[in-house]
């Protein structure tokens, strides 16, 4: 039980840009693990499956419906019966609830008006998807987000090792970003959003590749990660041993950060 525990997947469901991840990863451990697990940590498994549905409608995003109906294929493929029936009543509900929303009048939304400097000062704290799901706000906020500096920022933090050659003048720091994000989402350890921190001897989820923990930046200098694919993981939770270069199965979701239809 403290092996799943230390996992925080319940903590993950309640933060919106993890929330597909953690949905992933629960399916996976679903489907590789669930019927080797002790009572007890099924138990907990079954607590997150029914949060994770009870959440999608707080989250709802391309990404976050995506991932939670790949969830709901291994509740219905493995799950006993009675289980099974109580999470996909949590699904539906889920499904209603966001419908409801999208009907919901746009006029009752106050959204601030504000300068498109400081909206670019504000979305360069935001992570990859928590920026793209802000393009969706609003025309004044989509123009916000294309702004290129934010995607220099990103592009730095994530792929730091690649170089840029510079074959024009200027570049497209968001063309490039989604390239390369592209590219490396061949990566399942990537695309599983885990890593593993050496400093605090655990698997994490991480923040722009670093652990989240503050202490553990500043003890390594703020170095990356390593990351850690969602079968590693689910071989972390049986007790099994696994290589770096494992792989997994092809039919892990990725999240689909690029699905947002574009403002005009």
């Amino acid at each position: 039980m403290k092996r799943y525990e230390n996992l925080k997947v319940g903590e993950a469901l309640s933060k919106n840009n993890l929330y597909p991840f953690a949905c992933n990863e629960l399916s996976s451990v679903l489907s590789l693990a669930y019927s080797r697990l002790p009572k007890d940590v099924k138990a907990l498994i079954f607590r997150d499956t029914l949060s994770a549905f009870r959440l999608l409608p707080d989250v709802n995003t391309s990404a976050a419906v995506s991932a939670a109906n790949l969830l709901l294929k291994s509740v219905e493929a493995v799950l006993p019966k009675q289980k099974k029936n109580l999470a996909i009543v949590e699904f539906k509900q889920a499904k209603v609830a966001l419908k409801r929303r999208s009907k919901s009048p746009e006029e009752d939304l106050y959204i601030p008006s504000l300068p498109q400097d400081v909206l670019i000062h504000i979305f360069s704290f935001l992570d990859i998807s928590s920026l793209l799901s802000s393009a969706q706000v609003s025309r004044s906020w989509n123009q916000a987000t294309h702004d290129d500096s934010l995607w220099q920022s990103l592009f730095e933090v994530h792929f730091y090792h690649k170089r840029v050659i510079r074959i024009h003048s200027s570049i497209d720091w968001r063309e490039a970003f989604k390239k390369a994000y592209i590219a490396a989402n061949s990566s399942k350890a990537l695309r599983s959003g885990r890593g593993y921190c050496s400093y605090c001897d655990s698997i994490v989820w991480h923040d722009n590749l670093r652990c989240p923990d503050k202490q553990c930046q500043l003890k390594s200098g703020n170095k990356p990660v390593d990351l850690i694919s969602t079968h590693q993981v689910v071989n972390y939770l049986l007790g099994v041993a696994s290589s770096s270069d494992e792989s997994e199965s092809d039919d892990e979701a990725v999240p689909g950060l690029w699905s947002y239809p574009a403002l005009h």
